[in-house]
């Protein structure tokens, strides 16, 4: 069943054809977005509020767009499934644009992405990119869901992921899955999209949707945001509802917005925010926020290459432009090899736990309902499944206890009071800032699917902010030879529409966000392209005159 609902997914849905298309021989300059599609969300709203598009005609020109980026051209695979209901729910939000004098949500008729780990109660199996998933049709919408939907949105479609957001195996490839196949980074195909929610990155920064929901753990937010370009926000874990979301862990897992805008991932955190507080994230930005204020400068956590280094001194002066003190922070002793073995053995508990009792309440008709199943179909299934990497995470975590354990207990204690009390507290009090930045991760490698993820030396402090559970947010500081980077605004629990605000004064003064190239590799840009052929190719010598 599961093979068929596959076929479903992405070939009726998609077309058969696409499914054979090979990539082009170039990159033509018609794969960039033009009109509606190339614009942020807010512009997005103000023309449908204004009449200039339709929620019909931006449905339509997006599904355009997917089938020839998505399975043609450059072939993203970003999207697991396209929502049936899609164009019918734009007829009915223009209809009622029509018929209303007022009282439309603020994303009315706005389509947006979903990754494929949480429900809604579209005709689209909630998979996490898994086969054993395939026939999770559950036709109940995730709370975030429901609150995006209130506001007007369409859910064009599933975004494809890391399979069990990538927690499967140590050797995994981030944006791999069994159903979706391997997500491209659209500014450089050959390059990590990065992160679990790499699908949703990939369509938003490709312009496949108006705007994203991604989901993070450890990174899978941020880290899809810094390499393809985009706004990420990972909010204080609990104030957006984790329920019918695939979980990893109960304690740091939240979903947040991917867009090109910051005030975009404001409008979606207006719709998601489920908190005990209303929060107007759009009403707390503001151009000037950082001015006068004092900014800790995470010295150590900008890693060792010299380019990501001298984008993020250059953000540091765009800081000082918009009127902020800066505070260098040399050093911070924190993590350890303790910790790190402590911050596993809470994800691999919160995993059991939350998988088993996903499994077990799902109202689809699913084959697993343990992961001691999932293990078994994995198994079983293995030519599909286990044919790049295999399930050692998965199994680590069977052999875990209840949340119960002394040791579950104690390992939580320890890193919480490690990223908070001793970590991003510590370091606001200590230095009397008000906001930590660091650049957002490092310049994303290459895919490889034989080693699995390989990434270079790491710089960001991201850890601290998704173990401690405290807002996040990236926002694009530059490219590096067509690669993005993005600066990160990390606080305190709690002080989300702050941090906004300052990603958001940053956003506002420098604008680095570009589109993407669609380059195959490095090597289809002109300036690696010269300097990788030799010298005798770019200026041949002369044959010396004989002598006499």
């Amino acid at each position: 069943m599961y093979e068929k609902t596959r076929s479903f997914l992405i070939c009726v849905v998609l077309g058969c054809a696409a499914c054979t298309a090979t990539p082009p021989s170039d990159s033509p300059p018609s794969y960039a977005p033009v009109a509606e599609l190339a614009k942020p969300l807010p512009q997005i709203i103000e023309d449908l509020q204004s009449g200039a598009t339709t929620s019909v005609e931006l449905v339509t020109l997006y599904l355009d767009r997917i089938e020839r980026l998505d399975r043609s051209g450059p072939q993203l695979r970003s999207m697991i499934s396209i929502n049936p209901n899609a164009l019918d729910e734009a007829r009915k939000r223009d209809a009622q644009r029509q018929s209303s004098a007022g009282g439309l949500g603020p994303l009315h008729g706005v389509p947006i992405v979903l990754k494929d780990n949480i429900e809604s109660r579209d005709p689209m199996p909630t998979t996490a990119g898994a086969l054993a998933l395939a026939d999770n049709l559950t036709e109940r919408d995730a709370p975030l869901v429901a609150g995006l939907r209130d506001a007007g949105a369409i859910v064009l479609g599933k975004a494809n992921l890391s399979q069990w957001a990538n927690f499967r195996s140590d050797f995994s490839i981030s944006g791999w899955s069994a159903l979706g196949g391997q997500v491209r980074n659209p500014h450089m195909l050959d390059r990590s999209p990065c992160g679990s929610s790499s699908g949703s990155a990939a369509a938003v920064a490709a312009s496949l949707a108006a705007a994203g929901i991604g989901t993070e753990t450890n990174g899978s937010i941020i880290c899809p945001a810094n390499v393809n370009g985009l706004v990420g926000f990972k909010p204080t874990v609990g104030i957006v509802s984790q329920q019918f979301i695939i979980p990893i862990s109960a304690s740091q897992d939240t979903a947040g917005p991917l867009t090109k805008s910051v005030e975009g991932a404001a409008l979606l955190m207006n719709a998601m925010h489920t908190g005990p507080q209303p929060t107007d994230y759009v009403a707390a930005l503001d151009a000037d926020a950082l001015q006068g204020r004092r900014v800790g400068v995470l010295r150590f956590a900008q890693g060792e290459n010299p380019d990501v280094m001298r984008l993020f001194d250059a953000a540091l002066e765009d800081l000082k432009r918009a009127g902020a003190t800066l505070i260098d922070i040399d050093e911070h002793d924190g993590a350890d090899g303790e910790f790190w073995d402590a911050s596993f053995k809470v994800l691999l508990y919160e995993f059991k736990q939350g998988l088993n009792d996903y499994l077990t309440n799902s109202p689809a008709p699913i084959e697993v309902r343990s992961l001691e199943a999932l293990i078994e179909f994995n198994d079983k299934h293995a030519d599909q499944e286990l044919s790049l990497f295999g399930q050692d995470i998965l199994d680590k975590a069977q052999e875990s206890g209840p949340l119960s354990d002394e040791s579950y207990r104690l390992a939580v204690q320890k890193i919480q009071r490690v990223t908070r009390q001793e970590g991003i507290d510590a370091l606001l009090r200590k230095h009397n800032v008000d906001v930590l930045v660091s650049p957002s991760g490092p310049i994303a490698s290459r895919i490889d699917p034989i080693n699995g993820d390989v990434w270079p030396s790491w710089a960001g402090a991201g850890s601290m902010a998704a173990i401690a559970g405290y807002p996040h947010a990236s926002v694009p500081m530059g490219q590096v030879h067509g690669v993005p980077l993005g600066l990160s605004f990390i606080g305190a629990r709690d002080t989300d529409p702050m941090m906004l605000s300052f990603a958001y004064a940053y956003e506002q003064l420098t604008q680095h966000r570009q589109d993407p190239q669609f380059k195959r590799s490095a090597e289809d840009r002109e300036e690696i392209s010269n300097a990788l052929r030799s010298t005798q190719e770019r200026s041949p010598l002369r044959a010396s005159e004989p002598e006499g």
